[in-house]
């Protein structure tokens, strides 16, 4: 019913920048947050930033100063700048989703296939 559509991962050295782009589509009545979070091999899906309609952010402690996080509410779609970016922010993306659908305003929250971000150190 939501889909998402990520792009922009790859392989980049530490010290490098990348920028990840997510696309939302579907039966989509309202958007209220979107954000990226990232799982690391054997390791659990962490919150890297989220972004309210309003404009609201918020960021994991380990990114703050180095990512930022912005949206387009016009294009459904929300953007990550990752720079001064180091191995340990290796991990696959995954994008991220929730407000209400239509026609009937049910709640969703959807996630995306993720994107596979290495930094080589």
């Amino acid at each position: 019913q939501v889909q998402l559509v990520e792009s922009g991962g790859g392989l980049v050295q530490a010290g490098g920048s990348l920028r990840l782009s997510c696309t939302a589509s579907g039966s989509i009545f309202s958007i209220s947050t979107m954000g990226w979070y990232r799982q690391a091999p054997g390791k659990q899906r962490d919150l890297v930033a989220t972004i309210t309609s309003g404009g609201s952010t918020n960021y994991a402690d380990s990114v703050k100063g180095r990512f930022t996080i912005s949206g387009d509410n016009a294009k459904s779609a929300v953007y990550l700048q990752m720079n001064s970016l180091k191995p340990e922010d290796s991990a696959i993306y995954y994008c991220n989703a929730a407000g209400e659908l239509t026609p009937l305003r049910a709640k969703y929250n959807a996630w995306g296939q993720g994107t596979q971000v290495t930094v080589s150190s």
